[in-house]
């Protein structure tokens, strides 16, 4: 068919899908390899403190890492069954069975889901440096302290066999990096035990692993008002516990990569990715720290694919070559995660310079943070404790900044008070005894020129200084708002003590 010249003319541009380079191909696959062995173990341990078949834990981090990958913000982030989750949900599958706790899963995803497009994301920006620091040193002794179970009461051999491991995982990328290191100690202690006989606990030890797919399904459970008010509580706990590791998590790795990510997308898919694991009877997950380093840190992926082919690889291993996976002894795993906590740590907060050189707030606010994550063996509980002292220390810090000074006129009639400084409900109690009620002149001007009005506390405080000089019959003008100090002052003047 021909077009004349006065047609006009159709044309399809076809574009090729871009794909990784074969460098970056090769990395991405082992990292997921390396990561989905050391999914495995952990998915089984957690599932055993929710109190439900490995399987469960197998499945969550299948479900998990694969839709992630696909509808979340933060590539090359692992999201998986993790132990926060587990401790939110095993009172209520200890309780009232596995049913119910699949319908929380699917409630806090949608909840995650509502909070993420609400912009809870945004709420990152109030998280300090030191509780971030405090957050990361957190995590590596969390790491380390989970793999202690598994040297106490063991066979002499564990501790050669972690030994060697640790050894070649440090010294084999001075040979090479174009295996993982990890990978190499894995597949080397698992041959060694395996050819020369050696019994030591492994990976078979921690659960049976599943031989089959997840199947869809619907919870087993009455859809009655009941059923929601006993899951709604697990439900939002579920939701903002995992929001807030994912979240703290992708602003890890961001660090980590010197890339931004998407938070408002990473919460609505971890929301997405949830919903879907619980259909699958999974039984839940969000971003997994301890295998996002393994991925990022120690393997060096970038990209969404390292994070499909975990969850992908992961099934892999346990349907197909369950039996040999088995084999793994714990050891090789636990190497790997101790060399992930010793990376992880952040030691130059912790040199003795770097102590010197910050201000005691700063360190009180990192330590309370480490602290009450390893006392609560929970991640947000810590960052949401070390956020709230973070900003009760900075409160106080901000309320000595407000400064008053009265210039008198030479003819004696009027006074001016001079307000430097934020007012808010810290620093504004104090305001009302800066000035000399009973000594100064009829008349008072109050300059805010070089202040802030932030809050009713501030309004109220403004009230109370204005009333006290009218009943001495003095009259008071406040002079040099700014707009925004203004409106609310005019707003709440008056209106804040109820007439009375």
């Amino acid at each position: 068919m021909t077009t004349s010249p006065s047609s006009p003319s159709i044309r399809l541009r076809l574009t090729r899908p871009t794909w990784p380079a074969p460098k970056t191909l090769r990395t991405e696959v082992l990292a997921g390899l390396v990561v989905a062995l050391a999914l495995i173990p952990e998915a089984i341990s957690f599932s055993i403190i929710a109190g439900v078949d490995p399987s469960v834990g197998l499945f969550a981090s299948f479900t998990m890492a694969v839709v992630i990958s696909i509808v979340g913000g933060r590539p090359a982030m692992i999201s998986a069954a993790t132990g926060a989750i587990a401790l939110v949900v095993a009172p209520l599958a200890r309780e009232h069975g596995f049913g119910y706790l699949i319908a929380t899963v699917i409630l806090g995803g949608l909840i995650q889901i509502v909070l993420g497009s609400l912009g809870v994301a945004k709420l990152m920006r109030f998280v300090p440096r030191s509780v971030m620091v405090g957050f990361v040193n957190a995590l590596a002794i969390l790491i380390f302290i989970a793999q202690l179970p598994q040297l106490i009461d063991v066979p002499w051999a564990v501790y050669p066999l972690l030994a060697g491991g640790l050894l070649l995982m440090v010294f084999f990328p001075k040979l090479t990096k174009i295996v993982p290191a990890p990978l190499v100690s894995i597949v080397a202690l698992t041959a060694l035990t395996i050819g020369a006989g050696i019994a030591v606990p492994t990976v078979g030890d921690q659960g049976t692993l599943p031989s089959s797919l997840p199947v869809p399904g619907i919870p087993d459970v009455p859809f009655t008002g009941a059923t929601l008010t006993l899951i709604a509580p697990y439900a939002l706990a579920f939701a903002l516990v995992g929001l807030m590791e994912s979240l703290m998590t992708a602003k890890l790795v961001d660090d980590i990569t010197d890339t931004h990510s998407n938070k408002t997308r990473e919460s609505i898919g971890q929301g997405i990715a949830n919903i879907v694991t619980g259909f699958f009877g999974g039984m839940g997950g969000c971003a997994m720290i301890g295998q996002t380093m393994i991925n990022v840190k120690t393997s060096g992926a970038r990209t969404r694919l390292s994070t499909f082919l975990a969850g992908t690889f992961l099934m892999i291993l346990c349907i197909a070559f369950g039996p040999l996976v088995s084999d793994i002894p714990m050891a090789a795993l636990v190497a790997v995660m101790m060399l992930v906590a010793f990376g992880t740590f952040d030691w130059h907060s912790i040199a003795p310079a770097t102590l010197k050189r910050m201000p005691t707030g700063e360190i009180s606010v990192m330590v309370i943070t480490v602290a009450v994550v390893v006392a609560t063996d929970n991640l947000a509980i810590g960052v949401v404790v070390g956020t709230i002292t973070a900003m009760v220390i900075f409160a106080r810090r901000v309320a000595h900044l407000v400064n008053v000074s009265a210039l008198l006129d030479p003819d004696g009639e009027q006074v001016v008070y001079t307000v430097t400084g934020e007012l808010f409900f810290a620093s504004s109690n104090d305001l009302v005894y800066q000035f000399d009620y009973t000594n100064d002149p009829g008349r008072v001007v109050i300059d805010l020129t070089a202040a802030h009005i932030w809050d009713a506390s501030s309004v109220a405080a403004l009230d109370a200084i204005t009333t006290r000089y009218e009943r001495r019959g003095k009259s008071v003008d406040i002079i040099g708002l700014n707009i925004p100090s203004a409106t609310m002052h005019g707003k709440l003047s008056g209106e804040l003590t109820g007439g009375h």
